[in-house]
């Protein structure tokens, strides 16, 4: 097992030893902190994801999006002939969800819904680990990589922007930065929000 395997194992069992309790406590924190920020404030279409494996709850930020009638979606695995990209799709409160090949909720649309990453403002993206410098450890599939990778050389239209999200533990002192990787513009915790990446800076209201 090599040293990303093994940081991978380790995170991941710590985020899933929290109590209901406290993961629901960090997740409102989370919303209450990242709702305030210009660039959430600012974007009008939001891509969210759907807990899985211990990670935090987007729904509270979620339900503060409605209120402030943005638009949400999530993503949706594309089939292997469309080289396993993120395709999204538009949700709102109700509406229906089936399971994706990992057992993730996913919205039950047609694939004329599906909206590429960069018709988007923002993303939030789900990690295993991250670095003050705005390198993500996934869980290991690469989809966010691939389906963002043409922001590695884009350096003026950055759209969108990728912002992780994660408790505070998942920090890590570094974790380099592969060829592949697409790194963060900003990264979000129950406790801060770090702007990682220029020309922007990014401030809570």
């Amino acid at each position: 097992m090599d040293l990303r395997q093994q940081l991978r194992k380790r995170l991941r069992e710590q985020r899933r030893s929290l109590s209901a309790h406290e993961r629901k406590r960090f997740s409102e924190q989370l919303a209450n902190s990242l709702a305030k920020t210009n660039l959430f404030r600012n974007s009008n279409h939001i891509a969210f994801y759907i807990a899985n494996d211990g990670e935090l709850d987007l729904l509270p930020l979620m339900q503060i999006a409605w209120r402030m009638k943005k638009r949400c979606y999530l993503p949706i695995l594309s089939p292997p002939f469309r080289r396993h990209l993120l395709y999204f799709a538009r949700y709102d409160d109700g509406d229906d969800l089936i399971p994706n090949q990992y057992g993730i909720p996913e919205p039950k649309v047609s694939p004329r819904q599906w909206l590429a990453g960069r018709r988007l403002n923002l993303v939030l993206t789900p990690l295993v680990a991250f670095d003050v410098n705005g390198n993500r450890l996934g869980m290991g599939g690469g989809y966010y990589d691939r389906t963002f990778a043409y922001l590695r050389n884009h350096h003026r239209w950055c759209r969108p922007r990728l912002v992780g999200v994660a408790y505070d533990f998942q920090q890590v002192d570094q974790l380099g930065n592969a060829s592949w990787d697409v790194p963060l513009s900003a990264i979000a915790t129950p406790s801060r929000f770090l702007s990682v990446r220029k020309p922007f800076v990014l401030s809570s209201a």
